[in-house]
């Protein structure tokens, strides 16, 4: 079996964020034990796991996503990296439609080798900010929002952009205050630089103390921020210490996010 690990939301090696893909040649999943050994083997944020659907139905392949510890509803990166291999392998061509536990997500090849993914837009609602959040992140938020079941995050947005990057938070402290983990961000200070807003998310409820760039907490950026900047299409930029970029869109129930990936590493999985 193939496995391959890929760099997603960067157009260069050791950035982004690392994920393991597999694409599976039956018609179903091993059983859910071997999928979590081979994520916790692969120890990276996501292993993406697909395999082919029959013709004629309303996708094309199925996809499943696993952190080292647990599997999750939504991952935007390890899609980006799943399309990235179907479209470099040739094993699909065109848009590709994956079958997830969050319903069917289209992923797009661009002409710039860039691919659009088509999520479902997280509900934001807001909330007080919980006691205690602010010393467990190291700083404290202007504002909080519940991005719902399926996201399962807290959004804060903090004073600036310097103090998402200067944040040095108590990751088992955080895992007390939603069901994934924390999102911090704030504006962009300067916006030529080619980014909007920029963000950093905690998640140790999952196992990742911090990811380097997730697609999925996009689907609640997007919205917020471009509500607040009045634009539909925004950059993000998550500044963690490999960084990447995400390009967002709004469109009501669904969010485009667009990027690159890069595969560094493509071997056998011997067992």
């Amino acid at each position: 079996m193939r496995i391959r690990i890929v760099d997603a939301f960067t157009d260069r090696p050791f950035a982004g964020n690392p994920a393991g893909v597999l694409l599976l040649d039956a018609f179903a999943f091993p059983d859910d034990d071997r999928l979590q050994n081979i994520a916790m083997e692969v120890n990276h944020a996501e292993t993406a796991f697909a395999h082919p659907l029959p013709e004629g139905g309303e996708a094309d392949w199925a996809l499943r996503w696993f952190t080292p510890v647990t599997e999750v509803a939504m991952c935007g990166h390890a899609t980006l990296a799943t399309a990235h291999v179907l479209h470099t392998t040739g094993a699909h061509k065109g848009p590709v439609r994956f079958a997830t536990r969050s319903g069917v997500l289209i992923a797009t090849p661009g002409e710039d080798g860039a691919v659009t993914l088509d999520f479902p837009t997280a509900p934001l609602t807001a909330a007080d900010v919980p006691e205690g959040v602010a010393e467990a992140l190291g700083a404290r938020p202007l504002t909080a929002f519940d991005t719902g079941p399926d996201i399962g995050d807290l959004l804060v947005e903090v004073d600036d952009e310097r103090t998402v990057h200067a944040l040095r938070p108590d990751h088992k402290a955080l895992a007390g205050f939603s069901e994934r983990g924390v999102i911090a961000t704030a504006r962009a200070e300067n916006p030529a630089l080619g980014y909007d807003f920029v963000s950093r998310c905690f998640f140790p409820n999952v196992g990742i103390d911090e990811d380097p760039v997730t697609g999925s907490a996009h689907t609640a950026l997007s919205p917020y921020w471009s509500q607040r900047l009045g634009r539909p299409v925004l950059t993000g930029l998550q500044a963690s210490p490999r960084s990447g970029r995400v390009r967002t869109g709004v469109r009501g129930a669904r969010t485009p996010l667009s990027g690159r990936a890069v595969t560094v590493i493509e071997g056998d999985l011997l067992v």
